[in-house]
């Protein structure tokens, strides 16, 4: 006797859900740090690529210094890309950070004063990444238990810092004294530059954080729906501190690395650092209203700004038109999300319906 199967006349038919879940799955990037939005960056950093080898041939046709041009832009997207994990993590968590800049000038200036620098290479470094942390937590007691708007909030944090860097310094550039900490920028282990492993690291460990453990899923959801997430028993007021004090951190890092490669800090280094940041992740996907984001994606979003200023360079372009340029790829990448997140969404959303039940 033959076993019969009924089948469920409301059940969505597989071949159309599983199409309507890959394309949007591979739209959004959800699921595969590399589909979709991520490609699409990777495609634009290979355009740029050819645009550098046919304005600049002589250059270009040289293998050892493409090699080298490499390494010189991840170099210099190094300290930002730093910062960019950071505020990529605010703003997913539903915030924004407009004083990293001048939060790295603080911790940069602070490090490299001569009581510190007595205290050798370990006491700049502890008292960078200490200076970045306490002003990203003072930037979230602000937010979380002062109610106040994250945008208010850090812009003042971004005045108050950047003046109490030209208290601390005297409105003077301070050298820094330590071979061991100026060496970070020319030290290069295994052929690769020491500045693009210390990228490498906090780009790894920022994208497990955000993606393998509960502080990433809290991330995200307190950015998705604050309240839900409170009802769902997520400490929101904690979340928040814990993420500007994470974007603090990352700050102090990235200071230690831009004083190496000046050896020496000033409260005027890092400026404007806070909107490349913030450029590199909204091109890189992350949603300015909170909730969705990704690490790789604001990393490519990072190398694709830094390819573009070391393709302007090598060609002799004003800065100019490189800003104009930036501009537009920002407010294209905007447009983009809202087109993306809407409209597509719909789109998938009416594919993936369940058919309405035959009438009987």
């Amino acid at each position: 006797m033959k076993a019969t199967t009924t089948a469920d006349p409301g059940a969505r038919p597989v071949g159309k859900t599983a199409d309507g879940a890959t394309l949007r799955r591979l739209w959004s990037g959800e699921g595969n740090e590399f589909a979709g939005r991520n490609l699409a960056l990777v495609g634009v950093l290979v355009i740029l690529v050819i645009i550098g080898a046919v304005t600049r041939p002589d250059l270009y046709g040289d293998p050892e210094w493409v090699r080298n041009n490499a390494f010189t832009i991840l170099q210099q997207a190094s300290a930002i890309g730093v910062i960019t994990v950071g505020m990529t993590f605010v703003i997913i968590g539903g915030g924004i950070d407009l004083s990293v800049g001048a939060i790295m000038a603080l911790a940069g200036v602070w490090a490299t004063t001569l009581a510190t620098q007595s205290y050798g290479p370990g006491g700049m470094i502890f008292t960078a990444i200490a200076v970045g942390i306490g002003a990203g937590l003072v930037n979230g007691v602000l937010i979380s238990y002062g109610k106040l708007v994250p945008f208010i909030a850090t812009l003042a944090m971004m005045v108050a810092a950047r003046g109490l860097a030209a208290s601390i310094s005297g409105k003077q550039t301070q050298i820094s004294q330590s071979s061991v900490i100026n060496d970070i920028a020319t030290t290069k282990i295994l052929g690769v530059p020491l500045l693009i492993i210390i990228l490498a690291l906090v780009v790894a460990a920022g994208w497990v954080l955000l993606n393998r453990t509960t502080f990433g899923r809290r991330t995200v959801a307190v950015g998705g729906n604050p309240e839900a997430a409170r009802l769902a028993g997520i400490n929101v007021k904690v979340q928040t501190l814990m993420l500007y004090g994470l974007s603090g951190l990352c700050c102090g890092i990235g200071a230690i690395m831009l004083t190496a490669q000046a050896n020496s800090a000033q409260a005027a280094m890092a400026n404007l650092y806070e909107l490349d940041a913030i450029a590199a992740a909204i091109i890189g996907g992350t949603l300015l209203s909170g909730g969705r984001g990704t690490i790789i994606g604001a990393l490519f979003g990072v190398l694709v700004f830094s390819t573009i200023t070391n393709l302007f360079a090598i060609n002799g372009l004003s800065t100019e038109s490189q800003n104009m340029i930036k501009g537009g790829i920002i407010v294209a990448a905007v447009l983009i999300q809202q087109f993306r997140f809407g409209s597509l969404t719909k789109l998938f959303s009416r594919s993936d319906r369940a058919p309405a039940p035959a009438p009987h």
